[in-house]
């Protein structure tokens, strides 16, 4: 068989990446088998798509029509970033006769703008505003799959799930609030042969990449709305960012902060000295002592007792990457880590957030499999011996150095009385503020 991505070179026969393509879907959805010129980022996607029981002869349904989809829109986040969109993408859109498109963290297009005639086309298999177009839904397409990997995808032709769509190619890359990290949606460029390129892609990854930034400019981070902020990853003793000052805290402070920006309904002395002391000999005077003096150091009406709280929100490097891991948003998470939570600190507390935490990040990194972020966690300090770690980057991008590094962890794990290296493995290692 002819490798279809030959026909993705430039000058390429259109008709003929098509054939081929086709072929090799004909192939999976009969047998039930990826043949080897396909994608892994379209292979996956098509056993999520079978396993979502799509039928390749299905279509997308509109789930939001009329008003109600005039009152979602309004109230989008993305609202605000559409004059962006018009003006980066929309008389590309129209010139090429091309649709620029823009869909909700569900799939669901919200808007779907450009050449008239190719919208009329698009209107046959309901690629409308208000329809779903979430992979779960209608298969593999480049908004949806871009929503469900959290990653630009680009989609060529019969690398489509269901045949009425194999005629399109797509690319969309997903927009995030720059706050949160949470997935807001997606943009997507959608028509015929003239996107099969790959500039196509870094094109919308960019005009995404954009609106992130315009979306920063509207909605201030909140230290700068007068809020603290508490840095507390990667480093021994925890930074406060609050009222203008920046404060370095001790290590006991520092594990203070965490545990109260944890528990803003607060915690009792008995509370607080179990989270923090292994030593059961510790007395509450001395609990009381360092509360005092971390009164002295954040100022006057930052900290009440009675239970022991802080009277303002406080946000925190710890529930940034929480948040963005929560909601699928690995790669904003992996970005927001910048090593463990006080490496130093013994507090039994501290210590089992800093596991949870690292361990989360870390198998959502192992699930994802993409061997950038792989990469990046293995060569930092806290990620040179962490074995699984290593044996998903050799899988997913099997160089000789990160094959030879493998194999040297798998030689010392071998050794008489060693354990296997991870999390745990952290522990040691105290990178540096």
């Amino acid at each position: 068989m002819t490798d279809p991505w030959v026909a993705l070179e430039p000058g390429a026969d259109p008709a003929e990446r098509a054939r081929m393509l086709r072929l090799a879907h004909e192939t999976f959805t009969e047998a039930g088998t990826v043949p080897r010129p396909v994608r892994p980022v379209v292979a996956d996607s098509w056993r999520r798509s079978a396993r979502a029981g799509v039928g390749p002869d299905g279509s997308a349904s509109v789930e939001l029509m009329d008003g109600d989809l005039g009152v979602y829109r309004a109230e989008h986040p993305l609202a605000r970033v559409m004059p962006l969109f018009r003006e980066l993408l929309g008389t590309f859109a129209a010139d090429g006769e091309h649709l620029l498109a823009v869909c909700d963290a569900h799939g669901r297009l919200l808007w779907v703008e450009g050449h008239a005639s190719t919208r009329r086309q698009a209107g046959l298999m309901n690629f409308v505003p208000g329809a779903r177009w979430a992979e779960t839904a209608v298969g593999t397409n480049a908004p949806g799959t871009a929503v469900a990997l959290d990653r630009p995808v680009q989609v060529f032709a019969a690398e489509h799930f269901i045949r009425r769509v194999q005629p399109w190619t797509c690319a969309a890359a997903p927009v995030h609030d720059p706050r949160t990290g949470r997935v807001l949606g997606a943009v997507d460029i959608t028509g015929g042969d003239g996107l099969a390129h790959p500039h196509s892609l870094g094109f919308v990854q960019a005009v995404a990449r954009a609106a992130e930034s315009h979306l920063a400019l509207l909605v201030p981070e909140l230290p700068a709305a007068g809020l603290p902020e508490l840095t507390a990853l990667g480093r021994d003793e925890a930074r406060l960012v609050t009222g203008g000052r920046r404060i370095r805290l001790s290590r006991r402070h520092s594990e203070i902060m965490v545990l109260l920006t944890r528990h803003p309904e607060g915690l009792t002395g008995d509370e607080l000295l179990c989270a923090l002391y292994e030593d059961e000999s510790v007395t509450p005077v001395t609990l009381r002592a360092e509360l005092a003096r971390l009164r002295r150091v954040l100022g006057p009406g930052l900290l009440a007792s009675r239970p022991y709280r802080l009277t303002v929100p406080v946000e925190s490097d710890v529930s940034v990457v929480e948040r963005r891991l929560e909601t699928g948003a690995v790669t904003a998470a992996a970005t927001a880590y910048s090593g463990p939570l006080l490496p130093a600190s013994q507090a039994p507390s501290v210590v089992r957030l800093r596991h949870r935490l690292a361990d989360g990040l870390r198998t959502a990194l192992i699930a994802r499999r993409d061997p950038d972020l792989l990469a990046d966690w293995a060569h930092t300090p806290w990620g040179e011996d962490d074995f699984e770690v290593w044996r998903a980057l050799v899988a997913a991008r099997p160089t000789a150095a990160a094959r030879s590094r493998l194999a040297a962890l798998e030689a010392e794990l071998s050794a008489p009385g060693v354990r296997r290296r991870g999390v745990a493995a952290q522990e040691a290692l105290r990178p540096r503020p």
